[in-house]
């Protein structure tokens, strides 16, 4: 049971590595430029070079290169290693917003790189350090102990933060990554808790896990930085969606009163979603205010108490309740389109017959642009689906 939980854990070790490396890579544009991110970023970029210095294979070819190799392997994948608990140590300073606990963190993490380098040249000739289930660990307890404090340190501390902190905002994206964040520092902590029982009192029975809990930890920590990439390409799927739906209404009123469009529209609807003419963050508040601010003119071309009657002649054609009014606004748009393109006459000011409906007008007044966005998907489905527009 033991030999097959390590050997899963051994296993695990390179999609775990290949997965924070990917993470690194995706994540790297946004972290360089976010002061916020960049101490998170760190310190799991670090981690997965430590990793990918402590992969089975790399040992191994560490190991048949020869003892001076392999101590270096092993001394420059510990320093990595202390200095991602040192990032991980700014990453709290940081998010606590104290500059003194910032100095505290990277003070700390050269006091443990430095102690680390002079332990490792004090002590006898040694090959890759190493903590074997038999024996003294190698190359001496101190320098161990000193590896495992800072490690411990780090992480008991990252826990406490990324658990207060996921609980207090109101982002569930944030949350998210802090909660995942914080569940594989956990287990990297349990790790070097495993080898602290080890060093002190010769525990063993910890060691066979030790594989599984690291390379958990890597995949755990790869999912918490990709929550904001998660969450950026849903919502840009979100919003090539709405634009998609919107595109056909708001092809056809800005054709009849082409100058709210701040651009002119492209050849087709594929054409504008791939090729947007404004930034792509921007497509659907465009799409929204654009209809809107059409909207309001084509409703001098309504009669008044046409939107009601239409809300009349919806409900009698079994629409149901809650798109009565996006169907009947299609409706009157419709006619108010034809009327306004056969150059009738407007009616201005209080004289136009369109009320607005709820949505639009609560957005116009600084309200939820989402909630317009989908009253107005709404309207655009009854005017292409229910409407029949020639």
């Amino acid at each position: 049971m033991a030999a097959d939980l390590t050997d899963f854990g051994n296993w695990l070790a390179v999609p775990s590595v290949v997965c924070l490396w990917l993470a690194v890579l995706l994540r790297a544009p946004g972290a360089l430029r976010s002061p916020q991110q960049r101490g998170l970023w760190l310190a799991v970029a670090t981690a997965a070079a430590a990793m990918t210095l402590n992969l089975p294979d790399v040992v191994a070819y560490a190991m048949d290169r020869g003892a001076g190799y392999a101590h270096s392997i092993g001394l420059v994948r510990n320093l990595i290693g202390v200095f991602s608990a040192g990032a991980v140590l700014f990453f709290v300073a940081a998010a606590a917003g104290g500059r003194r606990l910032r100095l505290v963190s990277w003070t700390a993490t050269v006091g443990w790189l430095a102690a680390l380098v002079a332990l490792d040249a004090a002590a006898p000739a040694h090959g890759t350090h190493a903590m074997p289930p038999v024996g003294d660990p190698v190359p001496s307890l101190a320098y161990w102990l000193v590896l495992i404090s800072a490690h411990v340190v780090a992480n008991t501390v990252c826990v406490a933060l990324c658990w207060r902190y996921s609980r207090r905002t109101e982002s569930r994206g944030l949350a998210a990554g802090l909660r995942l964040f914080g569940l594989g520092t956990a287990l990297a902590g349990l790790f070097w808790l495993a080898y602290l029982l080890k060093a002190l009192f010769g525990s063993t029975w910890a060691m066979p896990a030790l594989p599984l809990l690291m390379n958990l930890h890597g995949l755990l920590r790869a999912a918490a930085i990709l929550v904001p990439t998660l969450f950026t390409f849903r919502r840009t799927a979100s919003d090539i969606a709405t634009a998609w739906r919107l595109w056909p209404l708001w092809r056809d009123l800005v054709q009849a009163v082409p100058h709210v469009a701040l651009n002119k529209p492209r050849a087709g609807r594929m054409v504008e979603l791939l090729w947007p003419p404004v930034p792509r963050n921007l497509l659907v508040y465009r799409k929204v205010i654009e209809t809107r601010d059409a909207i309001l003119i084509l409703g001098e071309y309504v009669a008044p108490g046409a939107l009601e009657d239409a809300r009349g002649r919806v409900a009698g054609r079994g629409v149901p309740e809650q798109r009565r009014t996006a169907a009947a606004l299609a409706s009157v748009l419709l006619d108010a389109r034809r009327a306004k393109l056969a150059g009738a006459p407007g009616q201005q000011g209080e004289a136009a017959g369109l009320e607005l409906p709820a949505a639009i007008q609560t957005s116009a007044e600084g309200g939820d642009l989402a909630q317009e966005a989908r009253f107005l998907v709404d309207v655009a489905h009854a005017y292409t689906r229910e409407v029949k527009p020639s």
